[in-house]
């Protein structure tokens, strides 16, 4: 990942290699459009929820650091504050126009960029505002350079200059609010709403999302915030950081929800389920059964309590014939009371399948599919019932179906490379087994970060270990 600062002066560099190939076109600085004036990338800053004004130090949301130590803290708003190079140069006349003179300070800045001496780069933009103190170009590159190093007082009055000239510079606009919102300045909020719903290049709306975020969490908007953090995830879901800041935020929401419902509705029977919940994932599969039990108590009618007790039932000890048949019963139960439904059909195909009643289990998973051709669990369950009775080519059909609505399940892939080895396709099976391999590798990683922080999966299932008639 490129340094700010990288960033920021490669994008400009690119700016001024189209400017250098135009620089003996009869085409000025003056008369280029709003769009080409807003061409030249943002600068990238590290991703991080942004401080406000209200900001505290013990904030959960990480404060965004503007790059400091690059650049020297120098800014140069008047011709009068211009080194002796650069005040030769703009005061330079003879044959030399007005407009070329403009031209030259630009490459010169490019090539200054180039050397990594933004010092000099911002003295040739100061020189071109000497000569043109409304070049909207000149001021957003200078404001950019001293926004990268943090030094939003001297942005600030670069970005406004340069938007009075040219209204449409977005990019700009953005920056401006980022510095707005780094000095507590009034109007933050709504210029950052306004550039986040307008922006299309990736990382300056990602630093402005992150800001909005930050303001909204520090606001206790957390509905807001989890709309903003979600954007920012789907346009970077790999991003550690955007990911971290989403996740403190969806937390946050979660928990603030279950306060409500907890003064709102304590002795409800939506509480109980709540509690059976936690209890589930906290490990403790025999004080949730008796909190869902409750819930039922509360309210009989209530959807899906009776699917997630039959679950909890048969996770406990899913290899008793008793417990199994507990479970089956509770799923029975859920059945009349809440009609057909492919996930009641598939888990009692899992249940026959954990009693070896290869039957029963196909006639579940066929069931489930009827209701739902895309339910996950009877696709995989279906396979393995055909491999297991040799029916191969048509337990493919099914697997392939799982592996592509689920592409990071592990069973899948496992049970489909063991299918291509029965159909001697050894290419297939090594890719699918391989795949297995990894997926598997990553779901460990995964329960081992769950096991550090004290919880595990709802129903974390065993490890999917060979079927010895699948050797």
């Amino acid at each position: 990942m490129m340094k700010a600062f990288e960033f920021c002066i490669a994008n400009i560099r690119s700016h001024h290699a189209r400017r250098e190939s135009r620089a003996n076109s009869p085409l000025r600085a003056r008369d280029l459009t709003a769009a080409q004036k807003d061409q030249w990338g943002a600068p990238r800053l590290r991703r991080a929820a942004p401080p406000s004004r209200v900001c505290v130090a013990s904030s959960p949301i990480v404060a965004f650091v503007l790059l400091g130590s690059a650049l020297v803290a120098l800014a140069f708003p008047t011709f009068a504050a211009l080194s002796p190079r650069a005040q030769a140069q703009a005061q330079s006349q003879g044959a030399t126009s007005r407009e070329e003179q403009i031209e030259r300070h630009f490459r010169q800045a490019a090539a200054d960029l180039k050397a990594n001496n933004p010092k000099a780069a911002i003295e040739e933009y100061s020189a071109i505002l000497a000569l043109d103190p409304k070049n909207a170009e000149a001021l957003t590159n200078r404001g950019a350079l001293s926004f990268l190093r943090g030094d939003c007082k001297s942005a600030e009055p670069d970005f406004r200059a340069a938007l009075a000239s040219d209204s449409s510079l977005l990019k700009a606009t953005a920056m401006l609010a980022l510095c707005e919102n780094r000095m507590g300045e009034r109007g933050a909020q709504a210029h950052l709403e306004n550039a986040f719903a307008k922006l299309k290049e990736k990382h300056l709306r990602e630093q402005v999302g992150t800001a909005l975020v930050g303001l909204y969490f520090q606001q206790g908007d957390d509905e807001r915030a989890a709309n903003v953090a979600q954007s920012l995830v789907a346009m970077d879901p790999d991003n550690a950081d955007i990911l971290y800041m989403a996740q403190l935020v969806y937390s946050e929401l979660a928990d603030d929800t279950l306060n409500k419902l907890t003064v709102v509705a304590p002795g409800s029977a939506r509480m109980q389920q709540v509690i059976a919940e936690h209890l589930v994932n906290g490990g403790n599969l025999k004080e949730a059964i008796e909190h869902y039990k409750k819930s039922l108590e509360l309210d009989p009618r209530l959807a899906g309590v009776r699917f997630e007790l039959a679950e909890a039932i048969l996770e406990s000890a899913k290899t008793d014939p008793a417990t199994q048949a507990q479970a089956q019963a509770v799923l029975e139960e859920a059945a009349r009371a809440e009609g057909d439904s492919a996930k009641i059909e598939a888990e009692m195909g899992r249940i026959a399948m954990l009693a070896s009643d290869n039957s029963s289990a196909e006639a579940h998973y066929r069931r489930a599919l009827e209701i739902d051709p895309g339910e996950l669990v009877a696709q995989i369950g279906l396979g393995h019932v055909l491999m297991s009775v040799g029916k191969n080519e048509e337990a493919m059909k099914y697997l392939r179906e799982a592996v592509t609505a689920d592409p990071l399940n592990s069973e899948a892939h496992y049970r489909l490379g063991t299918v291509y080895r029965k159909l001697h396709m050894d290419a297939e099976a090594e890719r699918e087994l391989k795949l297995f391999q990894e997926i598997k590798k990553t779901d460990d990683q995964v329960k081992e970060i769950y096991r550090q922080m004290n919880k595990r999966p709802k129903f974390e299932e065993e490890d999917q270990l060979p079927d010895a008639s699948e050797q």
